[in-house]
């Protein structure tokens, strides 16, 4: 029962509203208990008053008995103007006189007494009525229980019987409307535990409502939404990263076999073979295997986000260098002086070298390479006049270990990576490498943030 107080957040509520009603009741009802005391007990004062002035009236007629009745009070006692008691009522018969109030500027006088001599462990409320005579001035005391703190066990009843309507009214709503208030967040956390690592799709209901219900409705959604887009990358990272590996093993392997059959076929006839040419094509195999491995490490620096060293490069400057070095096709520069990025100079330089290399191994005569400011950014293009790329392809080039049908078989020694590397290499530096249209051959196409 405890656990379940302490899990309920709508029994809690109510309760706490339920303790927080019975204190203002409690509050409430002191303060109308005082208020109501005195006025009960002036009534109270008048009503002893009005049957003590009948025994006053028999004083002023000379008609007061030894023995008085005692009309319904507690006790009536008579002083003389000798200070004696001369009537009483029959509870107060041969008693001494109670109390020695008396009334001096008024006609009466009303006190509380407790432990009277014939009232002892009460508290009595006195009345007294100076009755003025030609002898002196006699004095009817007159004697009825005194109001009590709580008035009556009636009002204290009646002050029980509201508050516990109250109590149990507050409790009652204040448990419909949280219990109505939380309906929904039941019904998202209902929905909630249905999702599985499968329940793509799922969302929480909304609530109709404007509160913070439906904010929270709302944010789940939006949160589903990330997961699920997340995972649905994640998914295709994870593919990406199984046919990465396939496609790794299978290139790997190529020139392991080769080298392995070129060697197997020489130690079988060692006599007659020509130890040169093979270790020149045992060579060639382990360049392609070389360039493989060195491409699979730049690719895992690249996406564990390696830092490098940013600073000012002039890419004019660097198209200059890297196209000085002697290439079967020729190469045409137009750079543009001053068009200066931010980036790491070797990762640039790998990007134009993989660019140049592609373009050389697809060129029929002619390289081209510009460089320009273009819209507040640095454009770097590579443009050969080859056959080049249908436009359906040319997101494919970018893939890891994708080659075209037509470039495997003009160019059987390329690892795959060299496109992906330059466009890892551009992502890294905050800019894009693309595919665009030309006349003729293949455009490729860097834009960076200029410094």
């Amino acid at each position: 029962m405890r656990t379940r107080l302490r899990r309920s957040l709508r029994t809690r509520l109510a309760l706490l509203a339920g303790i927080a009603m019975l204190l203002l009741n409690v509050v409430v009802s002191g303060f109308v208990m005082f208020g109501i005391h005195d006025d009960v007990a002036d009534v109270r004062a008048s009503d002893v008053s009005g049957r003590a002035l009948r025994v006053l009236l028999m004083v002023k007629r000379n008609q007061l008995p030894q023995v008085l009745e005692p009309l319904g009070l507690d006790g009536i006692q008579v002083v003389d103007p000798a200070g004696r008691a001369v009537a009483w009522t029959p509870n107060l018969a041969g008693a001494p006189r109670q109390t020695a109030h008396i009334p001096r500027d008024q006609a009466n006088y009303v006190s509380r007494s407790c432990d009277l001599p014939a009232f002892p462990g009460r508290c009595e409320l006195v009345v007294a009525l100076r009755a003025y005579q030609p002898e002196g001035t006699w004095i009817i005391y007159a004697f009825d229980p005194a109001v009590p703190w709580f008035v009556s066990p009636q009002v204290v009843l009646f002050q029980i019987v509201v508050s516990a309507l109250l109590v149990g009214l507050t409790f009652f709503g204040v448990s419909r409307v949280v219990a109505r208030t939380l309906a929904p967040v039941s019904a998202i956390t209902k929905r909630l535990a249905e999702i599985t690592a499968d329940g793509g799709g799922l969302r929480v209901p909304v609530p109709d409502t404007d509160d913070e219900i439906r904010a929270l409705a709302e944010t789940a959604n939006q949160t589903l939404e990330r997961l699920e887009t997340a995972r649905a990358r994640l998914e295709a990272a994870m593919e990406q990263q199984r046919r990465f590996a396939g496609d790794a093993s299978h290139d790997l392997r190529s020139p392991i076999t080769a080298m392995r059959a070129q060697v197997e076929e020489a130690m079988l006839h060692p006599e007659e073979t020509d130890w040169r040419e093979t270790s020149t094509q045992v060579l060639a195999s382990l360049d392609r295997l070389q360039a493989i491995v060195t491409d699979l490490l730049t690719l895992t620096k690249l996406d564990a986000g390696a830092p490098s060293d940013h600073r000012p490069v002039d890419l004019g400057e660097l198209v200059t260098a890297e196209t000085a070095r002697p290439r079967a096709k020729r190469v045409v520069t137009g750079p543009e002086e001053g068009v200066v990025v931010m980036g790491d100079r070797l990762q640039l330089t790998r990007l134009l070298t993989n660019l140049l290399d592609n373009a050389e191994r697809h060129a029929e005569t002619q390289v081209t390479v510009t460089v320009r400011q273009e819209g507040g950014r640095a454009v770097l293009e590579v443009l050969d006049d080859g056959a080049g790329i249908e436009p359906a392809h040319r997101e494919l080039v970018f893939q890891r270990f994708t080659r075209l049908d037509d470039s495997r078989n003009r160019d059987a020694g390329g690892t795959g990576l060299g496109l992906p590397i330059a466009r890892e290499i551009a992502t890294a530096h905050h800019g894009t490498l693309t595919i665009e249209d030309s006349p003729k051959g293949a455009r490729f196409v860097l834009r960076l943030p200029l410094a």
